[in-house]
């Protein structure tokens, strides 16, 4: 039986108030990665990141990536719901 680390969908702020969505197995460290210059360059332009939203884990990585592109393709309101939990 092999294990496998599930993925997670999050979203991040930076200082600019724009917001952040990427996926990863462990999104606190992903955050820090992204703060010292590791991450996408979203993150240099805009700013430290702050971690506002994790996800239910994902068993797929494909199906993480599935969530993301759909969470990226939402108005901001409809992000803002998710991260206070308004929203699914």
């Amino acid at each position: 039986m092999s294990f496998t680390m599930p993925w997670f969908v999050y979203i991040a702020q930076a200082p600019t108030g724009r917001y952040y969505t990427g996926i990863t197995t462990d999104p606190p460290r992903r955050i820090l990665m992204h703060n010292n210059g590791m991450g996408a360059k979203f993150s240099q332009d805009q700013g430290a990141l702050r971690l506002l939203y994790t996800s239910s884990p994902y068993e797929q990585k494909s199906d993480a990536r599935k969530r993301e592109i759909q969470i990226k393709g939402w108005v901001r309101v409809k992000k803002e719901k998710l991260i206070c939990g308004e929203w699914k």
